[in-house]
């Protein structure tokens, strides 16, 4: 990963303020404050009817990093299209590098905006929170914690510009990027089968930095409620116990309530009310899949929240929503630290090996009603377009209906002892190197008594959905006996990755390598599952 260069952005707003450092803290230095007001964002220039382009958030990131000595700017990774992603480091570092954050100890939280490029006001937000580090604010963070920042995920959806994209949506009324990226991913679709070079660059980053908290931001979709932020913790029913409680009963209430008592403000658990005609009235989570971030990132056992600004509040209201989200977490976690780092520690050390786990889950109802807040907006126009948006109004209206805000297993399997392929399975080889998941290669030939996935049948979606015709297999476990060559993989599931593992390996896996059609050519041409497994 490489610095962006200062001299590219020396000009922003015709200013570049250098931090003046005294002999004192942070080791030999003392920040001595800067006025840096001229440091605004195109939302705030603009009264928040337009949002910030790429080049002026690279610029505006190398002027507030230069003037502060805790903070640095590196490359998280590059788009389709060759956009340099930038990653900021906030924290008593040499450096940027993984190897001088991760030297710290200090607890690592990653915060990213804009991985949808339509849903801009994590991107606002968290541009902000930087100018507020570079300007002396919150430097107490540094003494526990490293902040590793992504402003701009989706950087090529970013500059598709247009005015009619997610046209309800209330603002910036000048319009704003594209949901997927220059290929036409869905960027929040693909941390399974990794088909894009942002996802690529994610995961490369979870592996260098390994940060313990990661932080996704969003905008909603649909449903008038009268929350300001509603948010989500990973959702698929293998989460790690500890990180979902901890999530669920400590962290997410403590923020509320922060946000609360302190800006009289309404956040909850993310949800929908229901879409379809014939389906029972209660407030939807959206997916159990890893495919999704914040699931994704709790099957590698860390802690994941994802949140969504109200899509009918003001523009500016989203980006303050959001800005205070962001804050509450990040103050949580400097005062939680070891707690953090426990429910991460452990949920590492556990073993799965043996347990029952979903392979495919369904919505798990609420034993109670709960009440959710809804509320009410107006029809308005978009003064540029002419088309129609929703206005949010300052009205709550409470109703108790039965909550589906998580997941259970539908169908489970027994989760192995170890798993083995032969090493010709080179599509099957490169999701290990790509997820980092550990393995080991067989050096006789042995001859061993293990499961092979008999297949009945087979069927492959009509349409396709993120350029994949998705496909499911149907069959059994049979145990078989088979001879192993020299360099079959062996993937061993006392690892950290275990979870993960799991979720791509088991054939019935709805979000697994044979979901997405990664084993078609095997499957079609010699009507075998390539990848058998040791129950013991």
């Amino acid at each position: 990963m490489r610095r962006f260069s200062f001299l590219r952005a020396a000009v922003f707003s015709g200013f570049l303020f250098l931090y003046v450092c005294l002999p004192g803290a942070f080791g030999s230095v003392t920040a001595q404050k800067v006025d840096l007001s001229f440091l605004t964002t195109r939302a705030e220039e603009s009264n928040y009817e337009e949002t910030t382009r790429y080049s002026e958030a690279v610029g505006f990131i190398e002027v507030a990093v230069a003037q502060h000595p805790l903070l640095h700017v590196t490359t998280l990774g590059y788009t389709s299209e060759g956009r340099a992603l930038p990653l900021v480091v906030f924290g008593d570092v040499a450096d940027a590098s993984p190897e001088s954050v991760r030297a710290s100890g200090k607890l690592r939280v990653y915060v990213q905006g804009n991985i949808h490029a339509g849903e801009v006001c994590g991107k606002e937000a968290l541009l902000m929170l930087i100018r507020d580090l570079a300007s002396g604010q919150h430097e107490n963070w540094a003494d526990s914690l490293v902040l590793l920042l992504v402003p701009i995920y989706n950087a090529d959806g970013n500059e598709r510009v247009n005015i009619n994209n997610r046209p309800r949506q209330n603002g910036p009324l000048a319009g704003m990027g594209q949901r997927s990226n220059a290929q036409g991913l869905d960027l929040n679709r693909d941390h399974m089968k990794v088909k894009s070079p942002e996802a690529r660059s994610f995961i490369r980053m979870m592996k260098e930095y390994d940060p313990q908290l990661l932080v996704d931001l969003h905008t909603t979709n649909g449903s008038q409620h009268a929350y300001h932020l509603t948010y989500s913790p990973p959702l698929n029913p293998n989460t790690d116990p500890g990180i979902s409680e901890l999530l669920r009963e400590r962290l997410l209430p403590a923020v509320t309530d922060s946000i609360r008592s302190h800006h009289g403000w309404e956040y909850y658990f993310y949800g929908n009310l229901p879409f379809r005609r014939n389906t029972e009235q209660g407030w939807y989570t959206f997916d159990h899949r890893p495919r999704f971030n914040n699931n994704y990132i709790g099957l590698r056992n860390r802690v994941a929240i994802l949140s969504e600004a109200y899509a009918y509040a003001t523009f500016r209201d989203r980006v303050l929503a959001t800005r205070y989200f962001v804050n509450e977490i990040i103050e949580y976690s400097f005062d939680h630290v070891s707690e953090i780092e426990a429910v991460v520690a452990e949920a590492d050390q556990r073993s799965i090996v043996g347990e029952q786990m979903a392979v495919r889950a369904e919505y798990e109802r609420s034993d109670t009603k709960v009440n959710i807040l809804l509320g009410e907006t107006v029809n308005g126009k978009n003064p540029y377009s002419g088309a129609m948006i929703r206005e949010r109004l300052d009205v709550i209206r409470t109703e108790e209906m039965y909550e589906y805000g998580s997941f259970k297993a539908s169908e489970t399997e027994r989760v192995p002892a170890t798993y083995y392929f032969e090493a010709s399975h080179v599509a099957v080889l490169e999701y290990l190197d790509i997820h980092g998941i550990e393995f080991s290669r067989i050096e006789e030939a042995v001859t061993m008594s293990v499961e092979s996935f008999q297949i009945d049948s087979t069927t492959v979606a009509e349409r396709t959905f993120q350029q994949v015709n998705e496909r499911q297999l149907y069959g059994k476990y049979v145990a078989v006996e088979r001879v192993f060559g020299v360099g079959t993989i062996v993937v061993s599931m006392n690892q950290p990755l275990a979870r993960l593992v799991f979720y791509l390996f088991e054939p019935r896996s709805d979000d697994g390598l044979l979901n997405w059609a990664q084993l078609d050519e095997t499957i079609e041409k010699d009507q075998t599952y390539p990848i058998y497994r040791s129950l013991d």
